[in-house]
């Protein structure tokens, strides 16, 4: 029976998905569980590289899938420290008030493996914030937005309102940079569809 996919996405991540939608891939998504502690002295890059390339190689040994499988990691990074995602609303605003007025690294890897061979590309963009009054910060951190997502803000919500300026890939900071995941799509000679969906055109 042929399989209504042809890429898995170990991830239940609903930015990823939309990308994954936006670029026409045909995917169905199996979250992968693995320990993300950081082991000592472990580089941001190679932190998030062996994250990404580590749920990927888990999603592909429990299903034995013969298609793609696709592991992607984001981490933003300010002075050599990892921001992750905040554990409560007052890790998020210890977080976000450590991010304001100041330039930090956003750092997406992206793995894929057909359980033979594993190829990675990265992403590494430059994010500026305004600074943010604790005000904004605390009624930031209350709509919740900021729980699940690395460093604490969704540049696709509402954290864009304290983004000043950005040098490098949007879909990057949001968590699946489109020019790298394509570059692997192609290697593994994933299909695309190229039809554009207008019914959202004014």
């Amino acid at each position: 029976m042929e399989l209504d996919f042809d890429l898995i996405l170990a991830s239940s991540s609903p930015r990823r998905k939309d990308i994954l939608h936006q670029m026409g891939v045909r995917y169905c998504a199996e979250p992968a569980d693995i320990n993300e502690d950081r082991i000592a002295c472990e580089k941001p890059i190679d932190y998030v590289s062996r994250l990404a390339s580590e749920k990927a190689i888990c999603i592909q040994k429990l299903t034995k899938s013969v298609k793609p499988v696709l592991g992607a990691d984001t981490i933003v990074v300010l002075g050599g420290k990892i921001f992750g995602k905040p554990k409560d609303l007052d890790g998020a605003q210890k977080t976000l008030m450590s991010l304001s007025g100041k330039l930090h690294e956003v750092i997406t890897a992206v793995s894929i493996t057909d359980g033979h061979n594993l190829m990675q590309g990265l992403s590494v963009s430059e994010v500026i914030f305004d600074v943010i009054t604790l005000r904004d910060c605390k009624k930031y951190c209350d709509s919740g937005e900021p729980l699940g997502k690395a460093g604490a803000y969704a540049i696709q919500g509402k954290g864009a309102f304290f983004v000043k300026k950005i040098v490098g890939s949007y879909s990057g900071i949001v968590g699946l940079p489109i020019d790298v995941t394509y570059k692997l799509l192609q290697l593994y000679e994933v299909p695309l569809s190229w039809e554009v969906n207008n019914s959202g055109a004014v």
